[in-house]
């Protein structure tokens, strides 16, 4: 196997690994939201992100991301899962691996481990994103408040990921459930999105959940 250098980016535990929405104070506002609100919102923070580059059409390559994932490659425009683990499609030869967080160093020793010498790429991106999660019945309404992409569920079924313009900058758009979505978000760009959900989300009401 090629030698690469791999790094544990997480902090251990003399340094305190902080959110991108932590100055939010998201948990102060959970419970404090409207009764039986339309829309409700999770922080999915700090979760481990890894990107993963080859060929689909290699089947050695096909095969050790199932090795190491216990997932099959998603075709085009889709994510697959397995509780908190997910696969999603992000071009012809790009895929975003997701783990609990924690678990990111050890699913990329296990990816290097079965390419073996294969000519890959598996790239440690977790410090520059996150998801935030959107969940209830207006949750719709506040995705067609905020993007063109046509979110109908003719057109975006459960297990479809695209990334598209929300809110006049770009991000990814995940659907996850029949009332959940997720929206894969910049570090930088986190205080944005979340006083724009805010704003989208006020006439229907906005619960915080943990």
């Amino acid at each position: 196997m090629t030698t690469v250098n791999q790094y544990q980016q997480r902090p251990g535990a003399d340094a305190k690994a902080e959110a991108p929405l932590h100055h939010a104070d998201l948990a102060s506002l959970i419970g404090k939201g409207r009764q039986n609100a339309g829309v409700i919102l999770r922080d999915r923070k700090l979760l481990g992100h890894l990107t993963i580059r080859g060929h689909a059409s290699d089947p050695a390559f096909a095969s050790a991301v199932s090795q190491a994932t216990g997932l099959e490659l998603p075709e085009a425009l889709t994510l697959v899962s397995n509780g908190d683990t997910s696969l999603q499609w992000l071009g012809p030869d790009e895929w975003l691996l997701i783990v609990p967080g924690g678990e990111e160093f050890a699913a990329e020793q296990r990816l290097r481990e079965a390419f073996g010498d294969q000519h890959v790429a598996v790239v440690n991106v977790s410090g520059g994103q996150s998801i935030l999660e959107l969940s209830g019945p207006k949750v719709r309404e506040v995705l067609m408040k905020s993007t063109s992409y046509d979110v109908h569920p003719a057109n975006f079924p459960v297990g479809k990921a695209v990334g598209t313009v929300f809110a006049k900058s770009q991000l990814v758009i995940r659907r996850t459930g029949e009332e959940t979505w997720e929206l894969l978000v910049r570090r930088s760009f986190s205080d944005y999105w979340w006083l724009w959900l805010q704003d989208a989300s006020a006439e229907f009401g906005l619960e915080i959940r943990p």
